[in-house]
């Protein structure tokens, strides 16, 4: 079998409609949250849920989630923005990359709970229904680093070493010098977590957001290791990189939650709506308000 020689990036990142930017990056965020969004909807239909309402959760999670990994990376690298002859308005500037995942999946978090709220689904429910849509829309949205010719590892001799182009090598290397494609790594732990997941949850029936943590407990674990081959700046605190802290902290936090999830609630919950709807809920709201109470009232009505 045939191996390349190596794997060339593109030469164009951004197409000129008129007036109008086409950014690779961009498209590849876009395209993973498509693609987050149809798994997501399969998989509440499969449990028994109202698929129309994952689009009404993600219009508060989608937003809330860019807002909170753009705030992550700018506070996680200042440097660019407000660090000598940086320019803050640049932070602004998410059309130009970084996003970091930890900030859009808090802040995601925030905005799914607020949709879930709105739209009567439980939020673990709704945890363990979006997570392997999660990895889908991360693998694809790492395209955007490779059309950006960004975020990849040190220099290799592997077949499949990244070629990149003078005006994006990091100071001391030469031209022609292949370096890991940490944008590929990623894409290709992704798609293989999302995978294990689907399957892990159809095998237990796992329920009360453990389908979650073990999303977390995946990438994580994909993700510390990916960040020692980058070589791309990067705060450094006692001698390894942020990421790397932070997925060690946030890796146990996950696990901790998983135990404490899988203890109380082994099983998946009978209904992703906190308030199960069907045709008794509304022949008691009728009996209820003609004065009468009818047969439900006089009964008690159904459990709720």
């Amino acid at each position: 079998m045939h191996l390349p020689a190596a794997i060339p990036s593109p030469s164009q990142s951004v197409w000129n409609l008129g007036p109008l930017p086409l950014r690779a990056y961009a498209l590849a965020i876009l395209a993973g949250i498509v693609a987050a969004l149809w798994i997501t909807q399969r998989r509440m239909a499969e449990r028994g849920g109202p698929a129309e309402r994952v689009v009404d959760i993600a219009f508060w999670a989608v937003p809330f989630g860019i807002v909170g990994g753009r705030v992550y990376h700018v506070v996680s690298s200042p440097q660019a923005y407000f660090g000598e002859g940086g320019d803050p308005w640049r932070a602004l500037a998410i059309w130009e990359g970084g996003l970091g995942i930890w900030g859009a999946i808090a802040l995601g978090a925030v905005g799914a709970w607020i949709g879930c709220r709105r739209h009567n689904v439980r939020f673990a429910s709704f945890a363990d229904v979006v997570a392997p849509g999660l990895l889908v829309a991360q693998a694809i949205g790492r395209l955007g680093n490779w059309f950006n010719q960004e975020l990849f590892g040190g220099p290799t001799q592997l077949p499949w070493g990244l070629e990149i182009d003078a005006a994006h090598l990091p100071p001391g290397f030469d031209e022609g010098t292949l370096f890991h494609p940490t944008f590929l790594y990623e894409m290709v732990w992704c798609l293989a977590g999302a995978a294990l997941l689907v399957w892990l949850d159809r095998r237990f029936r796992l329920g009360n957001g453990q389908v979650f943590w073990l999303y977390v407990l995946i990438y994580v674990t994909g993700r510390g290791w990916i960040e020692m081959v980058r070589i791309d700046p990067a705060t450094i605190v006692a001698g390894l990189r942020l990421n790397v802290w932070t997925s060690l902290l946030v890796g146990a936090l996950a696990l901790v939650a998983f135990l404490l999830a899988a203890r109380r609630h082994p099983g998946r919950e009978a209904s992703v709506l906190v308030r199960p709807e069907g045709p008794e809920e509304v022949e008691e709201a009728s009996s209820s308000g003609d004065g009468t109470g009818g047969d439900n009232a006089a009964t008690g009505g159904p459990a709720q």
